[in-house]
């Protein structure tokens, strides 16, 4: 007989990383084309990933989106559909129907603000923006193995992991990522647009590394290049892995 006092579950607040997908044409056919093009590239990159969709780009109009078809057609590239974000009352019912989770609107964005208010509100934004110094890069040091599951955000600044990045980890910096030991994982230097930024490894086994938008995958790699210490760049928008030492 179970005893009355177990703990059959517990509730926990936790913050996870989901990925955010950014609709701007909520017609299925041609999203499915464009899906069908775009993951070609890695077929199984997104495998099993958790995602938000942001409605913010159709929430100032009156678009439709048929949230069973969408969900069925993300699932279908490995991308599950948690909840949406942004749009306005109608398309989050619909949404609601669906039995996706509301989170709230993106930064940024209000669905029934009138639209001069919100410009108001940006430019004064923008004013105590300009009236703050703008806070110092601060460089981050990770000295334990970054595990699968997990993610590091040095903002701002630079990453340094002084042991290996381990295969389903991700590691992501404003500016430049340096590893001392195996680079299994995701690396994405210069997120926020710092086009100079660069990653080093002293072994590149890569599930994908990534700067400023550009990317590639393992199975875009030379192979001459796994396993061997090397810096990745771009130049003239191109990614560069070289190997060094």
């Amino acid at each position: 007989m179970a005893d009355p006092t177990d703990t059959a579950f517990v509730l926990k607040g936790r913050m996870l990383t989901l990925m955010v997908f950014e609709l701007h044409n909520p017609n299925i056919v041609q999203l499915a084309m464009a899906l069908k093009e775009h993951m070609a590239q890695a077929p199984n990159l997104f495998k099993n990933t958790p995602l938000v969709v942001d409605l913010s780009p159709l929430q100032d109009g009156f678009k439709v989106v048929d949230f069973p078809a969408l969900v069925s057609l993300l699932d279908n590239h490995g991308l599950t559909v948690v909840g949406v974000i942004g749009g306005n009352e109608q398309q989050r019912t619909a949404a609601a129907r669906a039995r996706l989770a509301l989170f709230p609107d993106s930064p940024g964005r209000a669905v029934s603000e009138p639209p001069k208010a919100a410009a108001d509100k940006a430019e004064e934004a923008a004013t105590a923006e300009e009236a703050l110094p703008a806070p110092a890069a601060s460089d981050l040091v990770i000295r334990l193995p970054v595990r699968a599951g997990q993610q590091v955000y040095a903002r701002g600044g630079d990453l340094i992991v002084e042991s290996s990045v381990n295969e389903g980890a991700e590691v992501v910096a404003d500016g430049d990522i340096h590893i001392y030991g195996a680079l299994r994982g995701r690396a994405l230097a210069g997120a926020r647009g710092r086009g100079d930024a660069r990653i080093w490894c002293q072994s590149l086994e890569a599930e994908l590394v990534s700067i400023n938008g550009i990317y590639r995958t393992r199975e875009d790699i030379e192979p001459a290049l796994l396993g061997k210490p090397a810096v990745i760049e771009i130049l003239n928008e191109k990614m560069i892995i070289r190997a060094f030492g």
